[in-house]
Protein backbone atom coordinates (compact mmCIF):
# COMPACT_ATOMS: atom_id res chain seq x y z
CA UNK A 1 0.00 0.00 0.00
CA UNK A 2 1.45 3.37 -1.02
CA UNK A 3 2.24 5.81 1.77
CA UNK A 4 0.40 9.10 1.45
CA UNK A 5 2.57 12.21 1.40
CA UNK A 6 1.81 15.86 2.00
CA UNK A 7 3.71 19.04 2.68
CA UNK A 8 1.99 20.02 5.94
CA UNK A 9 -0.05 17.80 8.23
CA UNK A 10 -2.36 19.69 10.58
CA UNK A 11 -3.65 17.78 13.60
CA UNK A 12 -6.92 19.19 14.91
CA UNK A 13 -10.06 20.20 13.03
CA UNK A 14 -11.37 22.88 15.37
CA UNK A 15 -11.11 26.63 15.07
CA UNK A 16 -7.29 26.55 15.01
CA UNK A 17 -6.99 23.96 12.26
CA UNK A 18 -9.67 25.63 10.14
CA UNK A 19 -8.07 29.07 10.47
CA UNK A 20 -4.68 27.65 9.53
CA UNK A 21 -6.14 25.89 6.51
CA UNK A 22 -7.35 29.20 5.09
CA UNK A 23 -3.90 30.76 5.33
CA UNK A 24 -2.08 27.69 4.08
CA UNK A 25 -4.41 27.72 1.09
CA UNK A 26 -3.65 31.38 0.46
CA UNK A 27 0.04 30.45 0.44
CA UNK A 28 -0.55 27.47 -1.88
CA UNK A 29 0.74 25.04 0.73
CA UNK A 30 -0.55 21.47 0.19
CA UNK A 31 -1.94 20.17 3.48
CA UNK A 32 -4.21 17.68 5.21
CA UNK A 33 -6.16 18.22 8.43
CA UNK A 34 -6.81 15.28 10.74
CA UNK A 35 -9.73 15.48 13.18
CA UNK A 36 -10.26 12.47 15.42
CA UNK A 37 -13.96 13.28 15.88
CA UNK A 38 -16.21 15.63 13.92
CA UNK A 39 -15.23 19.10 12.83
CA UNK A 40 -15.56 21.47 15.82
CA UNK A 41 -16.58 18.51 17.99
CA UNK A 42 -15.57 20.15 21.28
CA UNK A 43 -18.15 22.88 20.74
CA UNK A 44 -20.90 20.28 20.41
CA UNK A 45 -20.16 17.67 23.06
CA UNK A 46 -17.76 19.48 25.35
CA UNK A 47 -19.32 21.66 28.05
CA UNK A 48 -22.90 21.96 29.20
CA UNK A 49 -26.10 22.10 27.19
CA UNK A 50 -26.90 25.77 27.83
CA UNK A 51 -23.41 27.09 27.09
CA UNK A 52 -23.25 30.16 24.87
CA UNK A 53 -20.26 32.00 23.47
CA UNK A 54 -18.62 34.35 25.95
CA UNK A 55 -18.33 37.09 23.36
CA UNK A 56 -20.92 38.65 21.01
CA UNK A 57 -20.91 37.19 17.52
CA UNK A 58 -20.03 40.50 15.82
CA UNK A 59 -16.63 40.05 17.44
CA UNK A 60 -16.00 36.34 18.06
CA UNK A 61 -15.77 35.20 14.45
CA UNK A 62 -13.37 34.90 11.53
CA UNK A 63 -12.96 38.09 9.46
CA UNK A 64 -14.33 36.62 6.23
CA UNK A 65 -17.70 35.34 7.46
CA UNK A 66 -20.38 36.78 9.72
CA UNK A 67 -22.92 34.82 11.75
CA UNK A 68 -25.65 35.21 9.17
CA UNK A 69 -29.14 35.54 10.62
CA UNK A 70 -27.97 36.21 14.18
CA UNK A 71 -28.16 39.48 16.07
CA UNK A 72 -24.60 40.86 15.97
CA UNK A 73 -24.74 41.48 19.73
CA UNK A 74 -26.03 37.98 20.53
CA UNK A 75 -24.10 35.39 22.52
CA UNK A 76 -24.89 32.44 20.30
CA UNK A 77 -25.40 28.85 21.57
CA UNK A 78 -22.49 26.44 21.31
CA UNK A 79 -24.17 24.44 18.52
CA UNK A 80 -24.39 27.62 16.45
CA UNK A 81 -20.66 28.18 16.90
CA UNK A 82 -19.98 24.62 15.73
CA UNK A 83 -22.23 25.09 12.70
CA UNK A 84 -20.42 28.34 11.89
CA UNK A 85 -17.02 26.62 11.97
CA UNK A 86 -18.29 23.81 9.73
CA UNK A 87 -19.70 26.40 7.34
CA UNK A 88 -16.39 28.22 7.30
CA UNK A 89 -14.45 25.01 6.65
CA UNK A 90 -16.71 24.27 3.69
CA UNK A 91 -16.37 27.83 2.38
CA UNK A 92 -12.56 27.64 2.27
CA UNK A 93 -12.63 23.97 1.21
CA UNK A 94 -10.51 22.89 4.15
CA UNK A 95 -9.21 19.33 3.54
CA UNK A 96 -10.46 17.90 6.85
CA UNK A 97 -10.53 14.16 7.40
CA UNK A 98 -12.92 13.39 10.21
CA UNK A 99 -12.59 10.34 12.42
CA UNK A 100 -8.82 10.06 11.90
CA UNK A 101 -6.53 10.33 14.92
CA UNK A 102 -2.82 11.09 14.87
CA UNK A 103 -1.14 8.46 17.04
CA UNK A 104 2.59 9.13 16.70
CA UNK A 105 4.82 11.50 14.76
CA UNK A 106 8.56 10.96 14.49
CA UNK A 107 11.27 12.19 12.19
CA UNK A 108 12.21 10.25 9.10
CA UNK A 109 15.90 9.54 9.70
CA UNK A 110 18.19 11.06 7.11
CA UNK A 111 15.32 12.29 4.93
CA UNK A 112 13.78 15.24 6.70
CA UNK A 113 10.09 15.39 7.43
CA UNK A 114 7.98 13.11 9.59
CA UNK A 115 6.38 9.72 9.60
CA UNK A 116 2.95 10.05 11.22
CA UNK A 117 1.04 6.99 12.33
CA UNK A 118 -2.71 7.57 12.25
CA UNK A 119 -5.79 5.47 12.89
CA UNK A 120 -6.23 5.34 9.10
CA UNK A 121 -2.68 4.51 8.10
CA UNK A 122 0.72 6.14 7.71
CA UNK A 123 1.30 9.64 6.33
CA UNK A 124 4.60 11.28 5.53
CA UNK A 125 4.72 15.07 5.93
CA UNK A 126 7.49 17.61 5.55
CA UNK A 127 6.17 19.46 8.56
CA UNK A 128 3.48 19.06 11.24
CA UNK A 129 1.25 21.53 13.07
CA UNK A 130 -0.34 20.61 16.38
CA UNK A 131 -3.60 22.59 16.28
CA UNK A 132 -5.31 20.68 19.07
CA UNK A 133 -6.10 23.78 21.11
CA UNK A 134 -5.87 24.64 24.77
CA UNK A 135 -8.55 22.33 26.18
CA UNK A 136 -7.46 18.75 25.62
CA UNK A 137 -7.62 16.74 28.85
CA UNK A 138 -9.81 17.75 31.81
CA UNK A 139 -7.90 17.97 35.09
CA UNK A 140 -9.36 16.92 38.45
CA UNK A 141 -7.03 17.57 41.40
CA UNK A 142 -6.39 14.47 43.56
CA UNK A 143 -8.15 15.88 46.60
CA UNK A 144 -11.31 13.84 47.09
CA UNK A 145 -10.88 10.04 46.72
CA UNK A 146 -13.19 8.07 44.49
CA UNK A 147 -14.30 6.16 47.58
CA UNK A 148 -15.76 9.31 49.16
CA UNK A 149 -19.29 8.34 48.15
CA UNK A 150 -20.03 11.41 46.02
CA UNK A 151 -20.36 11.81 42.29
CA UNK A 152 -17.36 13.64 40.86
CA UNK A 153 -17.13 15.03 37.33
CA UNK A 154 -15.22 17.69 35.49
CA UNK A 155 -17.10 20.68 34.10
CA UNK A 156 -16.27 19.33 30.62
CA UNK A 157 -18.72 16.48 31.25
CA UNK A 158 -21.43 18.46 33.00
CA UNK A 159 -24.54 18.82 30.81
CA UNK A 160 -27.50 20.03 32.89
CA UNK A 161 -28.94 19.95 36.43
CA UNK A 162 -31.12 16.91 35.63
CA UNK A 163 -27.98 14.89 34.94
CA UNK A 164 -26.89 15.08 38.59
CA UNK A 165 -28.14 12.97 41.50
CA UNK A 166 -30.42 14.58 44.06
CA UNK A 167 -28.69 16.69 46.68
CA UNK A 168 -26.46 19.72 47.02
CA UNK A 169 -23.59 20.43 44.63
CA UNK A 170 -20.05 21.59 45.36
CA UNK A 171 -18.54 23.50 42.41
CA UNK A 172 -14.78 23.98 42.60
CA UNK A 173 -13.39 26.77 40.44
CA UNK A 174 -14.86 30.19 39.78
CA UNK A 175 -13.73 30.94 36.26
CA UNK A 176 -16.31 31.39 33.55
CA UNK A 177 -17.33 27.71 33.55
CA UNK A 178 -17.55 27.22 37.30
CA UNK A 179 -19.38 30.48 37.96
CA UNK A 180 -21.90 29.90 35.17
CA UNK A 181 -22.56 26.30 36.22
CA UNK A 182 -23.05 27.36 39.85
CA UNK A 183 -25.46 30.06 38.68
CA UNK A 184 -27.39 27.58 36.51
CA UNK A 185 -27.67 25.02 39.30
CA UNK A 186 -28.80 27.67 41.77
CA UNK A 187 -31.48 28.91 39.36
CA UNK A 188 -32.62 25.28 39.03
CA UNK A 189 -33.25 25.13 42.77
CA UNK A 190 -30.16 23.21 43.84
CA UNK A 191 -28.23 24.04 46.97
CA UNK A 192 -24.83 25.14 45.67
CA UNK A 193 -21.41 25.75 47.19
CA UNK A 194 -18.83 27.56 45.04
CA UNK A 195 -15.11 27.49 45.78
CA UNK A 196 -13.64 30.82 44.63
CA UNK A 197 -9.95 31.30 43.87
CA UNK A 198 -8.04 34.30 42.46
CA UNK A 199 -9.70 35.67 39.34
CA UNK A 200 -10.33 38.61 37.04
CA UNK A 201 -13.95 39.61 36.51
CA UNK A 202 -14.39 42.21 33.80
CA UNK A 203 -17.64 44.10 33.27
CA UNK A 204 -19.82 42.46 30.65
CA UNK A 205 -20.89 45.85 29.34
CA UNK A 206 -20.04 49.38 30.35
CA UNK A 207 -21.16 52.70 28.92
CA UNK A 208 -23.07 50.93 26.13
CA UNK A 209 -20.06 48.90 24.95
CA UNK A 210 -19.31 45.21 25.50
CA UNK A 211 -16.18 44.13 27.30
CA UNK A 212 -14.65 42.81 24.06
CA UNK A 213 -14.87 46.32 22.60
CA UNK A 214 -13.12 47.82 25.60
CA UNK A 215 -10.37 45.22 25.46
CA UNK A 216 -9.90 46.12 21.81
CA UNK A 217 -9.75 49.91 22.02
CA UNK A 218 -7.61 49.76 25.16
CA UNK A 219 -5.14 47.47 23.42
CA UNK A 220 -5.57 44.71 25.98
CA UNK A 221 -6.33 41.96 23.47
CA UNK A 222 -2.85 42.48 22.07
CA UNK A 223 -1.03 42.21 25.38
CA UNK A 224 2.18 40.29 24.70
CA UNK A 225 2.50 36.64 25.63
CA UNK A 226 3.12 36.05 29.30
CA UNK A 227 6.25 34.51 30.75
CA UNK A 228 6.24 30.68 30.69
CA UNK A 229 4.21 29.31 33.58
CA UNK A 230 2.09 32.45 33.99
CA UNK A 231 -0.13 32.07 30.93
CA UNK A 232 -3.28 31.08 32.79
CA UNK A 233 -5.39 33.79 34.38
CA UNK A 234 -8.82 32.76 35.65
CA UNK A 235 -11.40 35.07 34.10
CA UNK A 236 -15.02 35.02 35.12
CA UNK A 237 -17.37 36.43 32.49
CA UNK A 238 -20.71 35.27 31.13
CA UNK A 239 -22.74 35.53 27.97
CA UNK A 240 -25.65 33.62 29.52
CA UNK A 241 -29.09 35.23 29.80
CA UNK A 242 -28.13 37.88 27.27
CA UNK A 243 -24.80 38.57 28.93
CA UNK A 244 -24.17 39.95 32.40
CA UNK A 245 -21.28 40.83 34.65
CA UNK A 246 -20.32 37.90 36.84
CA UNK A 247 -20.55 39.19 40.41
CA UNK A 248 -19.92 36.77 43.26
CA UNK A 249 -21.74 38.99 45.74
CA UNK A 250 -24.82 38.65 43.57
CA UNK A 251 -24.47 34.87 43.54
CA UNK A 252 -24.05 34.85 47.31
CA UNK A 253 -27.15 36.99 47.84
CA UNK A 254 -29.10 34.69 45.50
CA UNK A 255 -28.31 31.63 47.59
CA UNK A 256 -24.94 30.29 46.44
CA UNK A 257 -22.60 29.64 49.38
CA UNK A 258 -19.17 31.02 48.49
CA UNK A 259 -16.01 29.51 49.98
CA UNK A 260 -12.27 30.01 49.64
CA UNK A 261 -10.02 27.80 47.57
CA UNK A 262 -10.41 24.07 48.11
CA UNK A 263 -7.50 22.59 50.04
CA UNK A 264 -8.08 19.12 51.45
CA UNK A 265 -10.61 16.39 52.21
CA UNK A 266 -10.75 14.12 55.22
CA UNK A 267 -13.48 12.04 56.84
CA UNK A 268 -16.17 13.48 54.62
CA UNK A 269 -15.16 17.10 55.27
CA UNK A 270 -13.82 19.44 52.58
CA UNK A 271 -11.59 22.24 53.90
CA UNK A 272 -10.96 25.65 52.38
CA UNK A 273 -8.26 28.29 52.51
CA UNK A 274 -8.94 31.51 54.38
CA UNK A 275 -8.75 33.56 51.20
CA UNK A 276 -12.33 34.13 50.04
CA UNK A 277 -12.50 37.78 51.05
CA UNK A 278 -9.10 38.55 49.49
CA UNK A 279 -10.02 36.76 46.26
CA UNK A 280 -13.30 38.62 45.92
CA UNK A 281 -11.63 41.94 46.77
CA UNK A 282 -8.95 41.37 44.12
CA UNK A 283 -11.66 40.55 41.59
CA UNK A 284 -13.45 43.76 42.51
CA UNK A 285 -10.24 45.72 42.04
CA UNK A 286 -9.80 44.24 38.57
CA UNK A 287 -13.38 45.18 37.71
CA UNK A 288 -12.95 48.78 38.91
CA UNK A 289 -9.62 49.12 37.10
CA UNK A 290 -11.41 48.30 33.85
CA UNK A 291 -14.03 50.95 34.56
CA UNK A 292 -11.31 53.50 35.32
CA UNK A 293 -9.45 52.72 32.09
CA UNK A 294 -12.68 52.94 30.12
CA UNK A 295 -13.60 56.29 31.66
CA UNK A 296 -10.15 57.67 30.94
CA UNK A 297 -10.38 56.50 27.32
CA UNK A 298 -13.80 58.10 26.84
CA UNK A 299 -12.58 61.39 28.25
CA UNK A 300 -9.32 61.33 26.34
CA UNK A 301 -10.95 60.51 23.02
CA UNK A 302 -13.92 62.84 23.55
CA UNK A 303 -16.47 60.07 22.96
CA UNK A 304 -20.18 60.58 23.48
CA UNK A 305 -20.85 57.47 25.55
CA UNK A 306 -23.38 57.68 28.41
CA UNK A 307 -21.99 57.75 31.92
CA UNK A 308 -22.89 54.76 34.06
CA UNK A 309 -22.30 55.56 37.76
CA UNK A 310 -24.50 52.62 38.82
CA UNK A 311 -21.83 50.25 37.49
CA UNK A 312 -19.74 51.15 40.54
CA UNK A 313 -22.48 50.32 43.00
CA UNK A 314 -21.68 47.05 44.76
CA UNK A 315 -24.09 44.39 45.96
CA UNK A 316 -24.31 43.98 49.71
CA UNK A 317 -21.90 41.47 51.18
CA UNK A 318 -23.68 38.12 51.62
CA UNK A 319 -23.33 36.27 54.92
CA UNK A 320 -21.05 33.65 53.34
CA UNK A 321 -18.56 36.41 52.47
CA UNK A 322 -18.53 38.17 55.82
CA UNK A 323 -18.45 34.84 57.69
CA UNK A 324 -16.65 32.47 55.33
CA UNK A 325 -16.69 28.74 55.92
CA UNK A 326 -13.44 27.00 56.69
CA UNK A 327 -14.89 23.58 55.85
CA UNK A 328 -18.07 21.81 54.84
CA UNK A 329 -19.32 18.40 55.97
CA UNK A 330 -20.73 16.61 52.94
CA UNK A 331 -23.12 14.45 54.93
CA UNK A 332 -24.55 17.33 56.96
CA UNK A 333 -25.02 19.48 53.88
CA UNK A 334 -26.31 16.57 51.74
CA UNK A 335 -23.66 17.25 49.09
CA UNK A 336 -23.97 14.48 46.51
CA UNK A 337 -21.91 15.93 43.64
CA UNK A 338 -18.63 17.74 43.09
CA UNK A 339 -18.12 19.54 39.78
CA UNK A 340 -14.47 20.33 39.18
CA UNK A 341 -14.15 23.43 36.99
CA UNK A 342 -10.39 23.16 37.32
CA UNK A 343 -9.07 23.51 33.81
CA UNK A 344 -7.29 21.32 31.33
CA UNK A 345 -3.86 20.01 30.46
CA UNK A 346 -2.37 19.67 27.03
CA UNK A 347 -0.93 16.43 25.68
CA UNK A 348 1.63 16.41 22.90
CA UNK A 349 3.09 13.01 23.76
CA UNK A 350 2.30 11.82 20.23
CA UNK A 351 5.05 14.11 18.90
CA UNK A 352 8.37 12.33 19.41
CA UNK A 353 10.73 15.28 19.26
CA UNK A 354 12.76 17.45 21.58
CA UNK A 355 10.28 20.30 21.32
CA UNK A 356 9.05 20.49 24.92
CA UNK A 357 10.24 21.49 28.36
CA UNK A 358 10.36 19.17 31.36
CA UNK A 359 6.62 19.58 31.90
CA UNK A 360 5.69 18.74 28.32
CA UNK A 361 4.98 22.38 27.44
CA UNK A 362 5.92 23.40 23.88
CA UNK A 363 9.07 25.49 23.49
CA UNK A 364 8.09 27.97 20.81
CA UNK A 365 8.00 31.54 19.60
CA UNK A 366 4.53 32.52 18.40
CA UNK A 367 3.85 28.90 17.55
CA UNK A 368 7.13 28.20 15.78
CA UNK A 369 8.90 25.38 17.61
CA UNK A 370 12.56 25.32 18.52
CA UNK A 371 12.58 22.08 16.50
CA UNK A 372 12.58 22.60 12.71
CA UNK A 373 9.29 21.93 10.88
CA UNK A 374 7.16 21.61 14.03
CA UNK A 375 4.50 24.24 14.75
CA UNK A 376 1.78 24.81 17.32
CA UNK A 377 -1.52 26.67 17.15
CA UNK A 378 -4.27 27.44 19.66
CA UNK A 379 -2.01 27.69 22.70
CA UNK A 380 -2.99 30.07 25.52
CA UNK A 381 -1.18 33.38 25.05
CA UNK A 382 0.48 32.00 21.91
CA UNK A 383 1.18 35.54 20.81
CA UNK A 384 -1.33 37.66 22.70
CA UNK A 385 -4.20 37.63 25.14
CA UNK A 386 -6.71 36.83 22.40
CA UNK A 387 -4.88 33.78 21.05
CA UNK A 388 -7.45 31.20 22.18
CA UNK A 389 -10.43 33.13 20.78
CA UNK A 390 -11.80 32.45 17.30
CA UNK A 391 -10.65 35.79 15.89
CA UNK A 392 -7.34 35.62 17.76
CA UNK A 393 -6.38 32.17 16.54
CA UNK A 394 -7.07 33.36 12.97
CA UNK A 395 -4.31 35.97 13.29
CA UNK A 396 -1.92 33.51 14.94
CA UNK A 397 -2.67 31.05 12.13
CA UNK A 398 -1.67 33.64 9.54
CA UNK A 399 1.70 34.07 11.20
CA UNK A 400 2.31 30.31 11.40
CA UNK A 401 1.25 29.81 7.77
CA UNK A 402 3.53 32.64 6.66
CA UNK A 403 6.46 31.03 8.48
CA UNK A 404 5.73 27.73 6.75
CA UNK A 405 5.63 29.49 3.38
CA UNK A 406 8.97 31.16 4.13
CA UNK A 407 10.59 27.83 4.97
CA UNK A 408 9.20 26.31 1.78
CA UNK A 409 10.79 29.13 -0.22
CA UNK A 410 14.15 28.48 1.39
CA UNK A 411 13.84 24.77 0.71
CA UNK A 412 13.10 25.46 -2.97
CA UNK A 413 16.25 27.52 -3.45
CA UNK A 414 18.71 25.73 -5.76
CA UNK A 415 21.27 28.46 -6.44
CA UNK A 416 24.78 28.86 -5.13
CA UNK A 417 26.07 31.02 -2.38
CA UNK A 418 27.59 34.27 -3.57
CA UNK A 419 31.37 34.31 -3.89
CA UNK A 420 32.79 37.31 -2.12
CA UNK A 421 36.12 38.56 -3.44
CA UNK A 422 38.74 38.91 -0.72
CA UNK A 423 39.67 42.41 0.33
CA UNK A 424 42.67 43.89 -1.49
CA UNK A 425 45.89 43.19 0.30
Amino acid sequence: MAIEKTDTLVVGGGQAGIALSEHLGDNNVPHIILEKNRTAEAWRTGRWDALVANGPCWHDRFPSLEFEGDDPDAFVPKERVADYLVEYAEMIQAPIREGVEALKAERLPGKGGFKVETSAGEIHAKRIVAATGAFQHPVIPPIVPETAGVTQLHSFYYKNPEQLPEGAVMVVGAGSSGAQIADELNRAGRKVFLSVGPHDRPPRRYRSRDNVWWLGVLGLWDMAAQKPGTEHVTISVSGAHGGHTMDFRRLGNEGVTLTGMTQSFENGVLSFADDLQNNVAAGDANYLDMLDMADAYVEGMGLDLPEEPEAREAFADPYCLTNPLTSVDFAKESIATIIWATGFRQDFSWIKADAFDGNGVPIHTRGVSNEPDIYFLGLPWQSRRGSTFIWGVWHDAKYVADQIAIQRAYADYEGEAAIIAPAAE
